[in-house]
């Protein structure tokens, strides 16, 4: 079949947009985070000084990194649209939230989303793959304080071991309130044929858009954060209340992203934007941590129902194209999430203006040296 003139100019148009998009990412990169690592060397006196001022300018400059990847796919005609429960109500409190996993643009998403819910950003906390530690954000997460994990078996008890001391050690000293984790323990088209085999021979439900979660990390997470309680009282009286924020960890966010015809976006995607404007879904539901089964065995059953309902409202979107209404309502109710042009341009002018504030600094220091 011969290609139309009209087809040729439109693949030609879509690949000079693309090596566009990609140079202005690399360049992005480039200034972005250089300077994001030099900002924080500058400040490590205050850190001495005053470690809560320090983690809260790290924490500003963290949300606006993020907020740059969100822009690439914003600008690209990436939207999202949300549906369930409103977490902004709970943007303040501890929160872990639970995310299923199909492709690298989940993350993007993410970053997208929680852009407008208060301080969220900056003070949360990613468990990732330890793969992510080497790509270009790596060191990013890496003074941030995220966690990267080791998957396989051969690694497990020892990376559970890990988690625990490192959310003991990071997670309130730099006023964490949510950690995001993908239970799953890797996408969905990995992960999707060894899961249904383990439901099969365990008599578990056969899922086809999630997979069965895996437990460890939700587990050592709950006991770590969640503040023990003697007669609705925290144990420990006012130090563990000072130490904790007072509460403790209060919430469990389940959110279940969908993509239209269940074709996910990943990271090239989401860089070059070659493809047309695509509605990411995110659907939230909130239940509070004191209502979790505290044993082992029950614990896993209610993680396990999660992710049945996360099948559930994943089969009925890509049905209907829409998720189902919550209980108690007669209408799904969805919530477009916007960002704002004008401060994205700010947050980039920015970033390109500090990667040529370093660069005057470095070559005035060069010159004075050589």
């Amino acid at each position: 079949m011969a290609v139309t003139l009209e087809q040729a100019r439109r693949v030609g148009y879509t690949c000079l947009k693309a090596l566009l998009r990609f140079a202005f990412m690399v360049a992005n990169n480039l200034v972005a985070i250089p300077s994001y690592v030099l900002y924080l060397i500058m400040l490590q006196p205050l850190r001495v000084l005053d470690s809560e001022s320090f983690w809260y300018i790290e924490g500003v400059l963290f949300k606006w990194l993020l907020a740059m990847v969100a822009s690439w796919g914003w600008w690209a005609g990436y939207t999202v649209v949300e549906w369930g429960d409103d977490v902004k109500a709970v943007s303040e409190d501890e929160a872990m939230v639970l995310v299923n996993h199909q492709a690298t643009g989940d993350v993007c998403t993410l970053m997208m989303c929680l852009q407008d819910k208060g301080t969220v950003v900056r003070q949360m906390m990613w468990l990732m793959d330890h793969i992510f530690k080497y790509t270009n954000f790596g060191i990013v997460s890496l003074i941030h304080g995220d966690f990267f994990i080791r998957q396989g078996r051969a690694h497990r008890d020892h990376q559970l071991v890990l988690l625990k001391e490192h959310l003991e050690k990071y997670y309130r000293s730099r006023n964490r309130k949510w950690i995001v984790l993908f239970p799953e323990g890797g996408f969905l088209r990995k992960r999707r044929e060894t899961s249904q085999a383990f439901a099969k021979k365990n008599n578990l439900p056969f899922l086809k858009h999630v997979t069965l979660p895996r437990l460890g990390a939700t587990q050592v997470i709950l006991k770590t954060l969640v503040v023990p309680q003697e007669n609705g009282t925290p144990a420990g009286g006012d130090a563990v209340i000072k130490e904790s924020k007072a509460k403790g960890l209060q919430w469990v966010i389940d959110t279940t992203i969908a993509y239209p015809k269940g074709e996910p976006l990943d990271i090239q995607t989401w860089i070059l934007g070659y493809r047309q404007p695509t509605v990411t879904h995110v659907h939230y539901r909130i239940f509070p941590v004191k209502d979790l089964p505290a044993e082992p065995e029950a614990l896993t059953n209610w993680l396990y129902q999660r992710f049945i309902e996360k099948e559930n409202l994943l089969t009925h979107f890509y049905e209907t194209g829409a998720f189902p209404p919550l209980q108690g309502q007669t209408k799904a109710i969805s919530r477009e999430m916007t960002l704002s042009n004008l401060w994205l341009v700010g947050i980039q002018s920015l970033a390109f203006l500090s990667g040529g504030m370093w660069y005057c600094i470095f070559r005035y220091f060069y010159h004075c040296l050589f």
